[in-house]
């Protein structure tokens, strides 16, 4: 028996296919809820003291997952009586490659509290075809790609007649496959939409060769912080390494299988990629040499997340997927998995969630380039708090995204807080020249300062010394244009006098 959000919410009950809201987007709204017993988490007297600490002057109650520490009706102020639970499947008629838009129509549109499971598709699939593809209907869809035609044809937010570059549609100025969006129903600017992260599970090889397997990509590629610093032969190289993941989730580690250098690749269309510049070129293994016995005996903890979660920003029409910004998007922090929280201020109607570029493992800062880049599917609860409800919570004036774990909170800075509205015209293009730690690192200490002023009442010389003393700064990022510092707090500092 499954059980349910709680006694007055129907975990069971599904709305029918009327509901989806894309002509051509199949939604499977007939799976099960996964064990909400595992995702609820316990009302610990840690939680509790942080958040009784959070309330501004007058507020005597908090707000969601910030005031509550289960999933219950209580924490999210559902009227409802019922919640229902989408499965979205990652195809080429429910993703969009390389771009947020707020223009893009939703596979689907959810209310607030309901349940949706998404499978994402990682980009860098086509490194090995035969692994990560081969006998995928969903990610065949997506990679199809001939003389004639490509299953998805734009990549990226650049012109489609590739009149910048060359490489192709949308040029790569975006790389991520993203499934979605979802829209929330009633989100408007100035709410926030938080995002619970139930479950998040490998997508196994179809590949009958394979069973019970998943795979990922790492790319140490022309991008990363590493590549103008190489000390072996040959300098200037890109080199992919292929990983092996128990797809059961019995063996809570990742091993290298082999690695290859890239070597110029001619895509379907006859467009010559001599370096990593475009998403989802297939590589033609016949022109690489695959080395094999790499990082032995080195096992590799897998903590499967998502690199890209976020909405649509209002600034532009079709915004590069690859720099974050103030509405989330690729982050590209390894919190932001099973049992996390995300809170995110809503830009546009409907708010428009879309999430992808899966991972199976990274580390702060994901040197090279790339993560171990491995599809996914999460299952998420999606809540909504509307705008004249933040008032004297730890949610009013939320202007960035928020990442909440069940010890931690997690403060994202950037170069650029919102580099579209920062930066101007040009923005899209500048970002990736004007990005410094020096830049992210001052925008998350402003934003940890301002959190611990107003969520637990401190003085500004209150907040700077408990910085300096129990808060972890760290490198989220230097791949991603719009470079990332993370901060990080222990609720367990405000448990005192519980």
């Amino acid at each position: 028996m499954r059980e349910k959000p709680d006694a007055t919410h129907d975990a069971d009950h599904v709305h029918g296919p009327d509901c989806c809201h894309h002509d051509h987007a199949p939604v499977d709204t007939t799976q099960a809820l996964p064990d909400l017993a595992e995702a609820k988490r316990t009302a610990d007297p840690a939680r509790r003291g942080f958040l009784r600490g959070g309330m501004m002057v007058g507020a005597t109650t908090a707000l969601g997952g910030l005031g509550a520490a289960s999933l219950s009706h209580a924490d999210t102020g559902l009227k409802r009586s019922t919640l229902s639970h989408y499965h979205i499947p990652a195809s080429d008629k429910t993703v969009h490659w390389g771009y947020f838009s707020k223009n893009l129509k939703p596979v689907v549109e959810v209310e607030s509290g309901d349940f949706v499971t998404i499978e994402t598709l990682t980009h860098h699939a086509n490194d090995d075809f035969e692994r990560m593809i081969k006998g995928d209907p969903g990610a065949e869809s997506v990679y199809y790609w001939d003389k004639k035609r490509k299953g998805v044809d734009r990549r990226g937010a650049g012109p489609m007649d590739a009149s910048l570059f060359g490489r192709g549609a949308g040029e790569g100025l975006g790389v991520h496959i993203c499934t979605g969006p979802v829209s929330i129903k009633g989100a408007m600017p100035g709410d926030i939409i938080e995002v619970r992260i139930l479950d998040v599970t490998p997508r196994p090889s179809a590949n009958p060769k394979y069973p019970g397997k998943a795979f990922g990509s790492n790319a140490a590629a022309w991008w990363g912080f590493h590549f103008k610093d190489q000390i072996e032969e040959p300098k200037g190289r890109e080199v992919i390494t292929i990983y092996e993941v128990d797809a059961s989730g019995e063996r809570n580690w990742a091993k290298a299988l082999y690695n290859f250098k890239w070597t110029p690749q001619t895509d379907p269309f006859g467009v010559v990629h001599k370096i990593i510049d475009y998403p989802g070129v297939p590589v033609d293994h016949s022109t690489v040499k695959e080395n094999w016995g790499i990082l032995k005996n080195v096992r590799v903890p897998i903590r499967p997340h998502f690199g890209v979660m976020g909405l649509a920003p209002a600034e532009a029409d079709m915004v590069d997927s690859i720099p974050p910004s103030y509405t989330g998007g690729n982050i590209d922090d390894w919190r932001v998995g099973k049992g996390a929280t995300m809170y995110y201020p809503v830009a546009v109607p409907g708010g428009l969630l879309s999430v992808g570029d899966p991972h199976a493992s990274q580390g702060d800062s994901e040197l090279c380039g790339t993560a171990i880049e491995c599809s996914l599917t999460g299952t998420f609860q999606v809540i909504l708090h509307k705008k004249e409800s933040l008032g004297g919570t730890p949610l009013e004036n939320l202007d960035y995204p928020l990442l909440e774990t069940q010890d931690e909170f997690v403060i994202h800075g950037f170069s650029f807080p919102n580099y579209l509205a920062d930066l101007g015209a040009k923005a899209q293009s500048d970002i990736y020249s004007k990005s410094s730690t020096d830049l992210a690192l001052r925008d998350a200490f402003r934003k940890m300062r301002h959190f611990l002023m107003t969520t637990q009442g401190l003085s500004e010389d209150e907040a700077v010394s408990l910085m300096s003393i129990a808060v972890d700064f760290g490198v989220t990022q230097v791949v991603d244009g719009n470079w990332g510092m993370h901060a990080v707090v222990k609720k367990s500092l405000f448990s005192a006098g519980e």
